[in-house]
């Protein structure tokens, strides 16, 4: 009988893999009812707490990895860092633009937005350490931080591409869009965060302090966002927020079930998880090809190009045109001399 230790290391899924790049997108919000899910305040405000995240932490990411990029040895990772970079910054842009349509439905987000900014720009932001092991610890830890909280982004990703109860109840389209839009790029590029951090570390121990640290600091984030919102509701007398009020949403299917939000812990804290063995990618990629926004923001695209290429080609016809005129005067002129 063998004494040898097994060592258990994280499972990829290869074929969940695919290039990533940025999608611009373009959203319309006059439409949209202060409660988009009609009917239901709490589970409206609950996914609002998105907009008011999602702005600066996304940012944050990307002021991270961007520090990162010098320090990958793989090219391939290299790449999709780049394309996370990418996706994030429009995740980021996408829900910024959600602010101004709350405030003109006279719910002003900047008390709680300030305390986000505060969180993520001065308590994980960048630190006055001397060059070596203790800026690089800080570095590993916020990458670790983020492979955390993407684990999170990428359960919810998940849940939204097949909270088919939202859809029967009549959600606004328009919001059903974004966070689908946002949600399928969540799992398509599920990995990247986790394979950077086993890349660049990959140490257990940090994995699970980071996770603990993310996964507290997501619950506070977030019951506090969505006490904010419904305390300052104008149409709400007594707005209240409460996990009792979160579990029977999720019992009903308009928001994440509590029990499936918890079965996740252990998923990611095996030593043989990979972001790759959870969603899927071919229902991710399916729904970018076929989202609203995306098609929109592609067509806009395309005629915007096709416009610019006519334009060149007109130019150069014209200048080519006038060249051609310049020659032949210049030729009928020498021979007059001549």
């Amino acid at each position: 009988m063998s004494n040898k230790k097994v060592v258990r290391t994280p499972q990829p899924v290869e074929d969940e893999r695919v290039a990533l790049k940025a999608r611009k997108v373009s959203f319309s919000w006059e439409d949209t009812p202060l409660h988009w899910v009609p009917g239901d305040p709490f589970a409206t405000h609950t996914i609002n707490v998105l907009h008011l995240l999602l702005p600066a932490g996304e940012r944050w990411f990307v002021h991270v990895y961007k520090q990162v990029l010098p320090h990958i040895r793989d090219e391939r990772l290299r790449e999709d860092v780049i394309g996370f970079i990418g996706q994030e910054a429009m995740h980021s842009q996408a829900h910024d633009e959600v602010l101004p349509h709350l405030r003109e439905q006279g719910l002003d987000p900047t008390p709680y937005t300030a305390q986000i900014d505060w969180f993520f720009e001065r308590l994980l932001g960048d630190r006055t350490l001397p060059p070596g092991r203790a800026r690089r610890w800080w570095l590993l830890e916020r990458v670790a931080l983020i492979a955390a909280i993407e684990h999170y982004t990428a359960f919810l990703g998940d849940w939204v591409l097949n909270a088919r109860e939202l859809d029967r109840r009549g959600a606004d389209p328009t919001m059903l869009d974004l966070l689908r839009w946002h949600g399928a790029e969540e799992v398509e590029h599920r990995s990247v965060a986790f394979d950077l951090f086993t890349h660049l570390d990959g140490g257990y121990r940090r994995r699970v302090r980071t996770w603990a640290i993310a996964f507290a600091a997501l619950v506070f984030l977030w019951q506090r966002g969505a006490r904010f919102f419904m305390e300052n509701d104008p149409t709400l007398v007594d707005g209240r927020a409460s996990f009792k009020a979160f579990y029977v949403r999720g019992r009903r299917g308009t928001l994440p079930a509590t029990g499936a939000l918890l079965r996740s812990i252990p998923r990611y804290l095996s030593r043989t998880y990979h972001p790759s063995q959870e969603a899927s990618t071919a229902q991710a990629v399916a729904y970018l090809a076929s989202s609203p926004a995306a098609l929109a923001a592609e067509a806009a695209t395309a005629t915007t190009t096709a416009t610019a290429t006519a334009t060149a080609t007109a130019t150069a016809t014209a200048t080519a045109t006038a060249t051609a005129g310049v020659d032949t005067a210049t030729a009928t002129d020498g021979k007059g001399v001549a």
